[in-house]
């Protein structure tokens, strides 16, 4: 008898166990400012799905990236700042760090995981298979500006390129490939990561840019801001539809700041114009901050969202970097961590209900030289010395001078992790 009692004991933890074990939908959008969402105090796009999730779930108002996205995709890949991956270089992944992604620990976990849209860490013609590699059981990828990204996208799919993309959309044929994905796999944990292309530009180092969208012309910033909250609709509903939103949860971010200039066109001259992007935020007039460090290029939006364990209506503080995802994920999934040392903190009890990240400051950083900052809510620390009061000088217009009392103290300790850290390269 006891020996039974001893047996049911432990299937119901398992059950139990299993049961708390989400699946993930993981949004990361390009190139979207906080001052795009209205949940965030923007006015300028219609974002009512984003806004309905941040309402019914979690809202962080202290999440910080890198200010351009390659640094930012690596950085929450592998739980590392980009400083200390040894050979990362822009468009590609070390191999050596391969086996260490959240997505590979998932897999581990068993999860079935999967990828669509944006990939930027290969030459996807070069090494086809390396998603799989990195833990991704099935994906559907533009690579590293091999070809168009919306339409009549070049798509690697599981190893091969599509060859039915001939007049389709690409940010339809992404949010598909995911709906498709957690279809089949919504008897067991999935991850699913959409790395989404919007609201990207196009680039014009593959020749002539192809039109944007369905409609045959190029996508102004508004369109594809406002794209970006439809496509993440059809995912909600979905999920929606396969009764799978309260063992689900939903976490959107974004890689940096809105970009400063959009909407690639070309000008009377035939040359290629593009405007620059402004935005109405809490009331005053902003340009995207992409590629700066300051807050406008590196305080991004957050918002997560999982029915019946995130209590609706919450703005948190916490301070969150993009090196915090991996051990949240690998906490929410009871994965293992990779070898090695992380720089990421997890804030899984946060998600749970069961208390604030305990993270202290907040790092970024430019790469190729171009700069790294420590923070806190309140102060902000560059490698070069010069320290902000965030609080009171938020554009960061006036370098503290002779700190006292409080940024004294700050400006000592977050000196002190500076130092600990590599010089960006």
């Amino acid at each position: 008898m006891r020996t039974l009692s001893f047996f049911l004991t432990v299937w119901i933890c398992l059950s139990v166990q299993a049961s708390e074990r989400p699946n993930i939908l993981f949004i990361l959008a390009d190139d979207v400012g906080r001052e795009v969402l209205g949940c965030y105090g923007g006015s300028s796009y219609k974002t009512p799905n984003l806004d309905k999730l941040a309402a019914d779930g979690m809202r962080f108002t202290h999440c910080y990236s890198m200010p351009v996205c390659y640094p930012t995709r690596i950085c929450l890949l592998s739980g590392k700042y980009p400083v200390r991956i040894a050979g990362a270089k822009w468009g590609s992944y070390p191999r050596a760090e391969e086996s260490n992604t959240f997505a590979v620990m998932l897999r581990n976990a068993g999860y079935a995981t999967a990828i669509a849209g944006k990939w930027q860490l290969a030459l996807m013609k070069n090494d086809v298979m390396q998603p799989l590699r990195m833990g991704f059981d099935e994906w559907s990828l533009f690579g590293w500006h091999e070809g168009p990204r919306f339409h009549d996208p070049m798509i690697y799919q599981n190893g091969k390129v599509r060859n039915d993309t001939k007049g389709k959309y690409g940010p339809d044929l992404y949010v598909e490939f995911l709906i498709d994905f957690m279809k089949k796999n919504r008897e067991k944990p999935f991850m699913a990561y959409y790395s989404m292309a919007l609201a990207h530009d196009v680039t014009d180092d593959i020749g002539k840019p192809v039109p944007y969208g369905p409609n045959g012309h190029w996508l102004t910033y508004e369109e594809m801001a406002n794209d970006m909250d439809v496509q993440i609709g059809k995912l909600i509903k979905a999920l929606d539809e396969l009764k799978l939103r309260e063992n689900t949860l939903i976490l959107y971010t974004t890689d940096n700041g809105t970009a400063g200039a959009s909407y690639l066109m070309v000008g009377p001259d035939g040359k290629f114009i593009r405007p620059p992007v402004y935005s109405r935020f809490n009331g005053r007039t902003v340009r995207g901050g992409k590629g700066s460090l300051n807050d406008l290029g590196t305080r991004v939006p957050m918002i997560a969202n999982w029915k019946g364990n995130i209590k609706s209506g919450q703005v948190v503080d916490d301070l969150i970097d993009f090196s915090d995802v991996l051990p949240t994920f690998c906490d929410l999934g009871d994965a293992g961590y990779p070898s090695g040392k992380l720089d990421g903190i997890s804030f899984a009890n946060r998600l749970r209900g069961k208390g604030a990240s305990p993270r202290n400051w907040a790092y970024s950083e430019r790469g190729r030289g171009g700069g790294q900052w420590v923070r806190t809510r309140d102060y902000k620390l560059y490698r070069n010395g010069n320290l902000y009061d965030m609080t009171n000088d938020p554009d960061e217009r006036f370098p503290v001078k002779r700190p006292v009392g409080e940024a004294r103290t700050i400006r000592g300790v977050l000196s002190g992790v500076l130092k600990s850290l590599p010089r960006a390269r």
